[in-house]
C-alpha cells in the first residue's frame, strides 16, 4: 500500500489536525479582513474549508472556494501568487518552529456532496436502502 504524503498511519495526528485548524482560522481571518496587497484577491470572498498539514508540519495544503463559486479558476492562482505574504501572516500568528509552505487547491467537498445526494435519490438505490 502506498504511503500518503500527509500521514503514515490511518489518519492525521492530533497535532496535524490542531495545527491545520489554526492555519485555517488564520488564513480565513487574513482573507476576510483583506489584509493583502493584491487588490484582486482582497475583493474576493474566499472560504477556507480545510487545511491539511504534513507530518513534519512543513507543508500545509489549504482547500479553498470562492464564495458563490465565481472565479474558481483565478482564486488558486491568486492565492499561490500571494503565498509568501500569506505565509508571513500565518507565521506571525502561530508559534511554530517553521512557517509551513502553503499550497492551495479547490475545495471539491460541495461537489462530492451533490453527487452523493444525486446517487442516493436514484430509484434503484432508494429501493435497495428500504430493504
Amino acid at each position: 500500500m502506498a504511503k500518503n504524503k500527509f500521514h503514515d498511519g490511518p489518519g492525521p495526528t492530533q497535532r496535524q489536525l490542531r495545527v491545520g485548524e489554526l492555519i485555517r482560522r488564520t488564513l480565513s481571518d487574513v482573507l476576510a479582513r483583506g489584509d493583502l496587497h493584491d487588490a484582486d484577491l482582497s475583493r474576493m470572498s474566499i472560504t477556507v474549508g480545510e487545511v491539511r498539514v504534513s507530518p513534519d508540519l512543513r507543508v500545509a495544503t489549504a482547500y479553498v472556494l470562492p464564495l458563490g463559486g465565481e472565479g474558481q479558476d483565478s482564486v488558486v492562482r491568486l492565492l499561490a501568487d500571494n503565498k509568501n505574504e500569506l505565509r508571513r501572516a500565518v507565521a506571525k500568528q502561530l508559534a511554530l518552529k517553521f512557517a509551513p509552505d502553503l499550497r492551495f487547491r479547490l475545495d471539491k467537498t460541495f461537489d462530492q456532496m451533490d453527487e452523493t445526494r444525486r446517487l442516493l435519490n436514484q430509484e434503484a438505490v432508494r429501493r435497495d436502502l428500504e430493504k
